[in-house]
């Protein structure tokens, strides 16, 4: 297993980095997320990714171990949507989401040896068009209220997933592929 920092409290991340092989340290980021008005989607996740990221760093001194934070959101067009405030909020973003395509978009920063290395992944998701009751039925259960887009890709909103273009793992929450890509730049080696 290889020793990484993960700036995040998110267990799909620490999930996805355990299956890649990983040993995440989990430090929770301690900062106020701050975005700009006028960016893009990839643009905001790349921001906030780096803000988590850096305030890890700042909270301790990581030099010899990767540190990884990252930030996703779901997006219809350019539109950025949020985790829902409640069940009325969840089933409005389910509603818009049906039957359409969009994005879900993940900034990942990765600090190592006095190296950044900080980018984005989009994957597209199409929704099959959801009838109330599914979206009703879907809403009675504990997943969309701690999601972006009010879904969980790897729990029971599979069913309303008709197709998926790209990271099948980002959409979950964090690129892998691209992440381990990004470490062998910055000169980390992983053994899994």
């Amino acid at each position: 297993m290889t020793k990484i920092i993960l700036a995040s409290g998110s267990p799909r991340r620490l999930e996805l980095l355990q299956e890649a092989g990983f040993e995440p340290v989990v430090v929770k980021p301690c900062c106020e997320e701050k975005i700009q008005p006028g960016l893009k989607p990839n643009e905001i996740v790349e921001s906030l990714a780096g803000q988590k990221g850096f305030s890890a760093i700042n909270l301790h001194n990581y030099h010899d171990i990767p540190v990884i934070s990252a930030d996703t959101v779901v997006a219809l067009g350019n539109e950025v949507i949020g985790k829902p405030k409640d069940r009325a909020d969840a089933e409005r973003i389910l509603a818009m989401l049906s039957g359409k395509t969009h994005q879900v978009c993940t900034g990942v920063a990765i600090f190592y040896k006095g190296k950044t290395s900080v980018f984005s992944v989009s994957t597209d998701v199409e929704f099959k068009t959801l009838s109330s009751e599914e979206i009703a039925s879907y809403c009675d259960t504990e997943e969309p209220y701690d999601k972006a887009g009010s879904y969980a890709i790897q729990g029971k909103a599979a069913f309303m997933v008709r197709a998926i273009n790209g990271s099948h793992s980002n959409v979950i929450g964090l690129p892998v592929c691209e992440v381990v890509e990004n470490l062998e730049k910055l000169g980390f080696k992983h053994n899994s």
